[in-house]
């Protein structure tokens, strides 16, 4: 399947998905799910048009962006420093280790209370509950990424006369790399849900608090149109991070599946004839034994 091709069937789903959610709500289907509770797509997609065309949801916009920027970028520097930290260090790793495993488990939501009572501003606290919210995914995936370094790596700059700082930019962070913005894949995305909810606890405009206000006030559409944003936003930001992880490991060696392709191997002789056909013949009775034997030979 070509790229085309892949594109018209991710399009045909969402396609499909939105027709679906039309049916059951204009319908009034009620199974066990009450759908006639639901707005429709029709009535979303007007509020959405509406809002759009108003500032509120462009101020709203430009203020969750803003906040979800500035507490990822912080939690990935501090993430990515403390988990080399941690990871290369053993006393670190014996000072910091024990506080931040107590503290990680904790919902960063959960820290709402406490950003009230430390920040002297509800947006001051809330990028810090975005932070804390990324930070842990980060580290995390920065540690085990640093401890899974093949040590012959750092050997060989050593060999070479490399130090401690010829050493960290050659071997540690571009070896653990990969592992790092997979972390920043996951904490963008915890970043979004925390962020929305901390908007909509003690937020002054943003998505969330939008979104809370709608749903205060009865305004069903208004709340969908809030989920799409998010949505949105959250799948727009991922992306930006899984593209750019792809263009700084440009060097990784990159896998895609392709069924039914078959690597053309070297021969150092040709069976004969009556093999050949023999082979073909089994094949086609058993093509999927056919297929596995294929895998497990080569």
């Amino acid at each position: 399947m070509n790229r085309y091709a892949r594109y018209a069937l991710r399009i045909a789903s969402l396609a499909v998905a939105l027709g679906l959610w039309q049916l059951l709500t204009a319908q009034d289907i009620d199974l066990w799910l009450r759908f006639s509770q639901f707005p429709t797509v029709t009535d979303v997609a007007h509020t959405f048009a509406d809002r759009l065309a108003g500032p509120d949801y462009w101020t709203d916009l430009t203020d969750s962006l803003t906040r979800i920027l500035t507490g990822f970028l912080l939690a990935a520097v501090l993430g990515v420093a403390t988990g080399v930290l941690v990871a290369r260090s053993r006393l670190a790793d014996d000072l910091l280790g024990p506080v931040l495993e107590v503290i990680r488990p904790i919902p960063a939501i959960a820290l709402v209370p406490v950003a009230i009572l430390l920040f002297p501003s509800n947006e001051q606290g809330i990028v810090f509950i975005t932070c804390a919210a990324a930070f842990f995914p980060v580290l995390v995936s920065t540690r085990h990424a640093v401890r899974a370094l093949a040590p012959v790596w750092e050997e060989a700059v050593r060999t070479m006369g490399g130090g401690r700082w010829r050493v960290l930019g050659s071997v540690v962070l571009p070896g653990a790399l990969p592992g790092v913005f997979g972390g920043l894949s996951v904490g963008i995305g915890v970043s979004w849900i925390c962020v929305i909810s901390a908007e909509m606890i003690s937020g002054q405009y943003g998505v969330g608090y939008r979104t809370w206000q709608d749903y205060t006030v009865v305004d069903y559409p208004g709340v969908f149109v809030g989920m799409v944003t998010i949505g949105v936003l959250g799948w727009l930001t991922s992306t930006a991070v899984e593209l750019l992880g792809r263009r700084l490991t440009r060097w990784l060696p990159r896998t895609a599946y392709v069924p039914a392709a078959r690597p053309k191997t070297a021969r150092t002789g040709a069976p004969p004839p009556a093999a050949r056909a023999a082979v073909r013949e089994d094949t086609r009775a058993h093509p999927e034994e056919a297929r596995d034997e294929h895998l497990v030979r080569d």
